[in-house]
């Protein structure tokens, strides 16, 4: 058996078919150790480290940082018997692509391959056969359309392509093109760009002409320093056009002032569910608006209390409970529609839509109906610290049954949120003012926030959606009353 064992980018579950590559933590001949990290990668709903599933030493990393590849796709190669002497180099020719067999070294994964000319087919598409009738394969990029172009050895002069053959009278004179030449000045074989191809789709997301470049890297290849470079030098260079267009009052409302930015990741995955949602659940939205004074003055108390001086307690744990306590009273609104029948949970697992550096996430904290005020303050508390660092895992993002955003933390008064699909409510938690309210008869300054319930019509009718809403309202206007009354 070979000591060299291909790792593949394993399924993390919740029917994920790609990650992209935020950072590799290990390098090319580092030691490493049974279950160590060695990447982290981002999925659709969350950023995961990946541990190794075998000791040894990094051999090749078949993708670099900022790559999106799909389940099952080689990623990292090791030789799990570093200790075993020299590799025997020549069985990797030999090798086909399973996991257990040789991989290309990692000077040869690294070497320079040659771009097509502009219009041409580029060679390495996904889903094509080679010549021989079998399936060339690069590692970490699967298997190509077209034949496979090899890199000319170092030294070595590259095969001309044969001329066409032509009626010997009426012969036309050929018609020798201008080659494209690298960066020390001599033509490239076939006149053709080098570069690698993470570079040349650097290049056609940023509209760059490869073959306008004088290339910084080995055998005058194009580097992303040089694509970044040739940015912005004709940003530089187009300073002062844009001085003499603002003189003459013309504008340019060309791709020169537009910024594309891949929909990929979380953001993607968020633009599905609610495009899903917003056209399969028909939405209503109701808003009620609360004075909550007496709910501060009860947070206020309860920070501090000795038992709960080293706990963050905010406004969001108060809204949480009174949802839970709601729920209890109005099961119905716990529920999936489930085509010809309603599903109708026992159990809450309640989300809290979370704004992350990543995007929206929704989290959500298990079974949190079961859980006593403090439980419900730690498992918030823990919720929010791991959102913000980006270390929430696909499981704490499954299975949530009802969902709070709290839309107050922006400033913002409240809102008609879209609902998570599978769920039937959500609650939009807005911002705690203080504002004139009419108390006892008398115009006073009062704490009052308004809130914002959307629901899903096919099952929360008006009266239900209402009763729900005004139950976690009256909760926040005096919850000793409406705990000593409901519970």
């Amino acid at each position: 058996m070979s000591r060299i064992k291909t790792f593949n980018l394993p399924d993390l579950g919740e029917g994920l078919t790609e990650g992209e590559i935020l950072a590799w933590l290990v390098k090319v001949g580092d030691t490493i150790e049974l279950n160590q990290p060695i990447v982290e990668v981002e999925t659709a709903k969350a950023a995961v480290e990946i541990p190794a599933k075998w000791a040894g030493q990094v051999q090749a990393i078949h993708h670099p940082e900022g790559t999106t590849v799909e389940v099952g796709t080689p990623i990292i190669a090791i030789d799990t018997d570093p200790g075993a002497g020299p590799l025997d180099t020549t069985a990797s020719t030999t090798a086909t692509p399973t996991g257990d067999l040789p991989t290309p070294s990692a000077a040869s994964l690294a070497a320079v391959e040659l771009a097509p000319a502009e219009g041409m087919i580029e060679p390495g598409l996904i889903g094509g056969a080679a010549p021989g009738g079998r399936t060339a394969v690069l590692v970490g990029y699967g298997p190509r359309t077209t034949a496979a172009k090899r890199r000319p050895r170092k030294g070595a002069v590259p095969a001309q392509a044969e001329a066409p053959v032509a009626p010997a009278p009426v012969a036309p004179q050929p018609v020798t093109p201008e080659p494209v030449r690298n960066g020390n000045g001599g033509p490239v074989p076939g006149g053709l760009v080098l570069a690698k191809p993470p570079v040349r789709k650097l290049a056609k997301d940023l509209g760059v002409d490869l073959s306008t470049l004088t290339g910084s890297g080995p055998l005058g290849s194009i580097t992303r320093e040089d694509v970044q470079q040739a940015v912005s030098g004709s940003v530089a260079a187009a300073e002062p056009v844009a001085v003499t267009r603002a003189a003459t009052s013309v504008a340019s409302f060309g791709a020169d002032r537009e910024q594309r930015i891949p929909v990929k990741g979380v953001r993607k995955l968020t633009a599905e569910n609610m495009s899903r949602s917003a056209f399969t659940a028909p939405h209503v939205t109701e808003f009620l608006t609360v004075d909550v004074t007496r709910a501060m003055k009860a947070l206020e108390r309860l920070r501090g209390r000795r038992e709960w001086r080293d706990v963050r307690v905010s406004p969001l744990l108060l809204v949480a409970k009174a949802v839970l306590l709601a729920v209890k009273r109005h099961p119905m609104v716990n529920s999936t529609w489930a085509g010809d029948e309603i599903v109708v949970k026992e159990y809450v697992n309640l989300g809290i839509a979370a704004a992350t550096e990543r995007g929206l996430i929704v989290p959500n904290v298990k079974d949190a109906g079961r859980l006593s005020l403090r439980e419900l303050a730690d498992a918030l508390n823990g919720l929010v610290q791991t959102a913000k660092s980006g270390r929430t895992s696909p499981a704490d993002m499954s299975g949530g049954t009802l969902t709070i955003t709290n839309v107050g933390v922006f400033g913002v008064d409240t809102g008609t949120p879209i609902l998570p699909p599978g769920e039937s409510a959500i609650l939009a938690f807005g911002a705690v003012r203080e504002m004139p309210w009419v108390h006892k008869g008398k115009v006073k300054a009062r704490q009052v926030t308004t809130l914002g319930l959307s629901f899903d019509h096919r099952i929360i009718d008006g009266e239900l959606g209402s009763k729900f809403l005004r139950d976690i309202g009256d909760f926040l206007a005096d919850p000793e009353a409406a705990l000593l009354a409901w519970t």
